[in-house]
């Protein structure tokens, strides 16, 4: 392990957040969307950044995608690697609040204890959760990836709603069941309930 007494935080050298939110006219939040495979969370994510941008809101999404192919390409699906993917995206988040970015997250997340860790890397205020209750039966039917088909066979393990618990959030900032309502209103009721927090 690294020595780190000699590394010295020069963070009042640096320009605070402020000034960036100031320049881009938003204030920055973590938009953490939380939820079965299936349940829409990377649909949303990215229709909710187009109506964002439209906005004029700057913002970055962060998903499997672009995480697990990237900065935690070396990670599997063993516990401690679903928490070290977490902790990796929190970090990567909160630079990116910190630049004054409105960063929109993607991630199955399962456990409450993974999610508060989130949390507490970020910090509450700047936490919004956004828990997608679609039913497992929905998700499965939708199966977009084929993942729930190879995890029913025995092909993929720990595979989160068949042999790896979900945890659903016990108090989410907004809680919407994909399977009831359109694209069009689930993104409605979340920048009904985002926009507030983000404009000055």
């Amino acid at each position: 392990m690294k020595d780190t007494n000699n590394i010295f935080p020069v963070f009042d050298e640096l320009l605070q957040r402020e000034h960036k939110e100031q320049l881009l006219n938003q204030r920055a939040k973590v938009i953490w969307f939380t939820g079965l495979s299936g349940s829409g969370k990377t649909t949303l994510a990215r229709e909710l950044e187009k109506q964002l941008f439209g906005k004029g809101f700057l913002t970055q999404v962060l998903d499997g995608d672009n995480i697990r192919i990237g900065i935690n390409n070396n990670l599997g699906f063993t516990d401690d690697d679903r928490t070290e993917n977490i902790r990796r995206i929190a970090e990567v988040s909160k630079l990116l609040i910190n630049s004054g970015v409105i960063t929109i997250n993607s991630f199955i997340s399962p456990t409450d204890k993974i999610r508060n860790m989130a949390i507490n890397i970020i910090g509450k205020d700047d936490f919004i959760e956004i828990f997608l209750s679609t039913p497992l039966a929905i998700c499965e039917e939708r199966d977009v990836k084929g993942l729930y088909k190879k995890a029913r066979l025995g092909l993929i393990k720990n595979f989160t709603g068949i042999d790896a618990p979900f945890e659903s959030p016990v108090n989410p900032d907004i809680q919407i069941d994909t399977s009831l309502i359109s694209i069009d209103e689930c993104v409605k009721i979340i920048l009904d309930q985002i926009l507030p927090k983000i404009t000055f």
